[in-house]
């Protein structure tokens, strides 16, 4: 029940512009997953992904299994390579 209750902030939270906090070394402050939306239905690789957060101009990548455990907070500058079963990329987003 309280997840219920919580789940609309947390949606809201991630809906919302995130902005490093001041002082922050970054100097990118968002990715473009659509700058590599091409690579859907290629299997991820350690190179594709560095050349995917290359493309995308992310600050860091990472590549998500389909039984990964991923942490649930929001980086605006992070790609997501999400993948089946046999490394295939089925979806491409930031945060």
């Amino acid at each position: 029940m309280l997840l219920l209750l919580t789940l609309p902030t947390l949606v809201t939270g991630c809906k919302s512009g995130a902005t490093p906090p001041s002082g922050s070394h970054h100097t990118q402050e968002t990715c473009n997953s659509e700058a590599v939306s091409n690579l859907v239905g290629k299997t991820a690789t350690p190179e594709l992904l560095e050349q995917a957060k290359h493309q995308s101009g992310a600050n860091t990548a990472r590549i998500i299994g389909p039984d990964d455990v991923v942490t649930l907070e929001y980086d605006s500058r992070r790609l997501n390579l999400n993948t089946g079963a046999g490394m295939t990329i089925e979806r491409v987003s930031c945060g």
